[in-house]
């Protein structure tokens, strides 16, 4: 039997869709339930996770399980390099649904999209928040801040099961990582962070960088490089998607 709430929500929901006939925020077709947010089940069903075998630093997927030497699966990318973000992990493959939701986020203000999408990033990122005592957005320079209204990684990690710690500020503004060839992204934001004062309670503790899509890891790491040198133990990384390197 439909309860009172219930019924009320669906006859809400029928006049919603008929008098303002929204359409979901990624795929564009009609909403049927508008009241259950801004992007349809059918776009939220269609977003596919990342599974194992993923490299255990950055979290690019890996080919095969038997082409890896445990105790420690590694990419060959970071076989190759240090990083100083030890661990990172993502919803998923910034691509499809995922990728729509995430700019209707963005760049629409849909801002009620960051709480659904945080508890998928908590989901898909419970091992790296484990034992960590906070979790620190990237920010956004304070012009770009202004133009956009709010910080999409703010927003995200508000509603992540750890304290938020603004520990970090843009020291600079840099153009944007959207078009730059990976070579120039890490160029990009060298020495773009600085530590706040709140970074002072910070030290010796593991912390979880958040951000809303991981590229190449350039901006993760400018910003694990402010942390570990106000030090900061251990920094981790969790984003809502990450653009995966295919595997080789």
């Amino acid at each position: 039997m439909v309860g009172k709430a219930q019924a009320l929500r669906l006859g809400l929901d029928a006049i919603l869709a008929v008098v303002l006939a929204p359409s979901c925020a990624a795929c564009g077709e009609s909403l049927d339930y508008p009241t259950q947010g801004p992007v349809c089940a059918r776009c939220w069903h269609a977003i596919l996770p990342l599974t194992p075998p993923l490299c255990d630093r950055c979290g690019d997927p890996l080919p095969t399980w038997r082409s890896l030497s445990l105790p420690l699966a590694r990419c060959p990318r970071c076989r190759r390099g240090r990083r100083l973000v030890s661990r990172a992990r993502a919803i998923g493959a910034y691509d499809g649904a995922l990728r729509a939701i995430i700019h209707a986020l963005k760049y629409d203000g849909r801002r009620s999209l960051a709480k659904p999408l945080a508890r998928l990033m908590t989901l898909r990122g419970a091992d790296l928040l484990g034992g960590a005592a906070c979790a620190v957005p990237v920010p956004l320079h304070p012009s770009r801040h202004r133009h956009r209204g709010f910080n999409q990684a703010a927003d995200l990690a508000r509603h992540l099961p750890l304290p938020v710690v603004a520990a970090l500020r843009r020291t600079r503004a840099t153009p944007t990582q959207t078009g730059l060839p990976a070579a120039r992204r890490h160029g990009n934001v060298r020495e773009a962070f600085a530590v706040t004062r709140a970074a002072r309670h910070l030290t010796g503790a593991v912390v979880v960088l958040v951000d809303d899509v991981s590229t190449t890891g350039a901006t993760l790491e400018a910003c694990a490089r402010a942390l570990t040198r106000a030090g900061v133990s251990e920094v981790r990384a969790l984003t809502a998607a990450r653009v995966v390197t295919p595997p080789r």
